[in-house]
């Protein structure tokens, strides 16, 4: 038994069900103590037994994912994957979500969120040198979209400008099935030398645990718990578990560690992110199948009489937990002082296997280490396998004047120019961003190298929601295109399986088949998944979002030289490379125009899609191809108007004879749009014949508009002030 002069509260199943456990799961703890935990044990059983970090509805199906390839270092299970990218060099990157903390305090959720992937990527020994984000939102007619929308963006913006790290790409997105559930998803990549990563498994008996980063405080205290439950009408109340951070100290704790990580000090590094100080100490010790001691009182704190389960569920930004040396606390303490944070040594690592808590000089909590990790709960979860509507029409459809339709496309909401967003994010800070928001991938040179890296993030919830598999499958395969769209290499993935509750049969099965379409596709074209983040019960009263399995990609570029871009020079042909058939399922088309309610997204071929995609790569290395865009959302022609606008040169072109009005618009998989100088004409159609690639010469860049079937003419002016009309109403404010 524990010896506290500080128990807290009585302890029941009444107490474990309000901190999240099932009744089944406190007399699971119960059982593995042989005794009633304190309160402070329970709350520690309750954040590591939480979804959000055991992972005990996703965990069976997790592990069947394609988590190796040749270029990969280090999978899931530590701070952020990592891959070699050659020249010694190694790429670190995750994908972490912030939804709920996003939607209670939008600013500071945002905010934290970006603080947070920021500090797993460093953690590992990276300098981090891009950032993403994927936000999604409600109606633009919704009464709090204007208020969660300003608060994320400047979240985004205020901590990612302050630390000074490029935001570089994203997507953002409209729909109702947010609205009372908005997804803000974090990325950030960094560059480490790669036999220099740092892990977090702790080893050594003896060795000192020190705390270095902001002061603890209240802030946070149950955030884990928060984000593994529904919303309801309390939500109001859950504000305070929402973290507060400061860029600017963050910013000094990333120079401050990488400086560390220099010397020959640190054994392990943890940061301390959800449940704080109690995920990061467990697992550390966990991992090393050690024990450790901690000494509450050592932790600096900036609030008085706190009691202990509050110092160790805190999530407090900007702070690490790190295991050194023994002897050399001096070493490590002389730099943090150097850059004037708080260090502490508030303990040690030992070989009892248990993690004993001290406050007051009793002990408060005395917990085995490894049942709270490894017999953490896991869930076999009931699922239904998503029953799928014909993808055949099943209306006539309306005949459409493909100008009008054109232009109400490029004006909607989620195809409108997001430039009110990126411009305000700093993406050039660095100067190293080759390529920026706007296009199929950012590209960011790597310093003294002639290569660069492409990141892309990429997920259409709508075909998810049609066929989870199917879409699940897409956005691995659109993330391949957009990497080599700029002419990289797609090396490796990070996932965001954003879903609603588990404990749905229907929701269940949305997860289970969504991984089985990303292990489809990652196994298929080695596209493996290095790290990753499940979030799920985003359900307000019952409804859930819609499922949303967001992919975000890197790949690499050998030669600067041979990048391509979204832009076209005049008098080039235009070609569409892949399969250009009429699919038209769960399309933006569908929904803006004609809503004849496919439920059906379109398919996706890896075996073209692989042959097609490294048919194009080999061609934008050699400088064959300087111009690439995918055909995405919106179809041939929404992409057709992007090159024009963003190349400010227009084109006239044709569609295959005998094509309905439709075919502009469809949405088949697998297809780019690339443009050569005439000269090369007889070079490309005859190479794609020779390998069977399908080969459409579409038209010609030309003059200031927008010609299609000599027919129809759209100005670029026309196309540009369309694209750019659309803005949410308090932006116009």
């Amino acid at each position: 038994m524990t010896n506290s002069k500080n128990r807290q509260k009585k302890v029941s199943p009444l107490t474990a069900y309000d901190l999240g456990l099932t009744i089944s799961e406190y007399n699971k703890v119960i059982k593995i103590l042989g005794r009633k935990p304190n309160f402070t044990e329970l709350c520690i059983f309750s954040a590591m037994w939480s979804e959000h970090c055991s992972y005990k509805s996703s965990k069976k199906w997790l592990k069947t994912m394609n988590y190796q390839n040749s270029s990969v270092i280090c999978g899931p299970g530590e701070n952020a994957g990592v891959i070699d990218i050659g020249n010694g060099l190694a790429a670190v990157f995750k994908m972490e979500s912030h939804n709920h903390p996003s939607y209670i305090d939008p600013y500071q959720g945002a905010a934290t969120g970006v603080g947070g992937i920021l500090r797993d990527i460093f953690t590992m020994g990276a300098r981090p040198i891009a950032n993403l984000n994927c936000i999604r939102f409600g109606s633009p007619k919704y009464t709090k979209t204007k208020y969660l929308v300003e608060g994320v963006v400047a979240g985004i913006g205020g901590y990612g400008n302050c630390v000074g790290i490029p935001t570089v790409g994203g997507e953002t997105y409209f729909n109702k099935n947010y609205n009372n559930n908005i997804l803000v998803n974090a990325m950030t990549v960094g560059i480490a030398e790669s036999n220099k990563i740092f892990y977090s498994k702790a080893s050594g008996v003896g060795n000192p645990v020190i705390y270095v980063g902001s002061k603890t405080g209240r802030d946070g205290i149950h955030g884990a718990s928060m984000a593994s439950a529904e919303f309801d009408e309390t939500i109001d109340s859950k504000r305070p578990t929402v973290q507060v951070g400061d860029p600017f100290t963050e910013k000094l704790l990333l120079e401050a560690c990488l400086e560390l990580m220099e010397s020959d000090v640190i054994i392990s590094i943890q940061d301390m992110g959800a449940a704080g100080l109690t995920s990061s100490s467990f697992e550390m010790a966990s991992k090393g199948k050690l024990g450790i001691e901690i000494n509450l009182d050592m932790v600096p704190q900036r609030e008085t009489s706190m009691e202990a389960f509050e110092i160790m569920l805190s999530e407090s930004q900007e702070r690490m937990l790190i295991v050194i040396k023994k002897g050399k606390e001096k070493d490590a303490e002389k730099i943090f002082q150097k850059w004037e944070l708080p260090f502490s040594i508030i303990g040690k690592l030992t070989n009892t296997g248990n993690m004993t808590l001290y406050k007051n000089s009793s002990i408060v909590a005395k917990l085995p280490i490894a049942p709270l990790v490894s017999e953490a709960p896991e869930y076999e979860r009931k699922w239904k396998k998503t029953s799928h509507r014909n993808n055949l029409l099943n209306k006539k459809l309306k005949k459409i004047n493909i100008e009008k339709s054109l232009l109400k496309i490029l004006s909607s909401p989620n195809l409108s120019s997001k430039k009110w967003v990126w411009q305000q994010y700093d993406h050039m800070v660095m100067t190293n961003t080759l390529i920026g928001p706007g296009s199929d991938a950012a590209v960011i040179r790597i310093n003294e190298s002639p290569n660069a890296l492409a990141i892309t993030t990429d997920c259409n919830p709508i075909y998810v929601n049609g066929n989870p598999k199917l879409g699940a499958k897409q956005a691995v395969a659109e993330s391949w295109r957009n990497l080599i769209c700029v002419g990289a290499k797609p090396l490796a993935i990070t996932d965001c399986l954003n879903f609603g509750n588990p404990e749905k049969p229907e929701i269940m099965g949305q997860i289970v088949e969504a991984i089985q379409g990303i292990k489809e596709a990652t196994e298929y074209l080695d596209f493996p998944v290095i790290s990753g983040n499940v979030s799920l019960y985003n359900e307000t009263d019952g409804k859930a979002i819609l499922p949303t399995p967001q992919i975000g990609a890197v790949g690499i570029i050998y030669d600067i030289d041979y990048i391509a871009k979204n832009i076209w020079k005049e008098d080039e042909l235009i070609y569409i490379l892949g399969e250009n058939e009429i699919e038209l399922g769960c399309s933006v088309f569908d929904e803006i125009i004609q809503n004849t309610g496919q439920f059906q997204p379109p398919l996706v071929n890896l075996e073209k899609e692989k042959k097609i995609g490294n048919f194009v790569l080999n061609k934008i290395k050699k400088g064959f191809f300087k111009t690439c865009h995918d055909i995405s959302e919106g179809g041939a022609l929404v992409a057709i108007s992007e090159l024009a606008i963003n190349s400010e040169i227009g084109a006239e072109i044709e569609a295959p004879k005998g094509s309905s009005s439709e075919w502009w618009f469809s949405e088949s998989q697998g297809r780019y749009i690339v443009t050569i100088p005439e000269k090369q004409k007889n070079t490309l159609e005859n190479e794609t014949k020779k390998i069977n690639i399908p080969c459409f010469h579409l038209g010609k860049v030309k003059g200031n508009a927008l010609q299609i079937h000599k027919e129809m003419s759209i100005s670029l002016e026309e196309l540009k002030t369309c694209n750019e009309a659309w803005l949410p109403e308090f932006m116009t404010n």
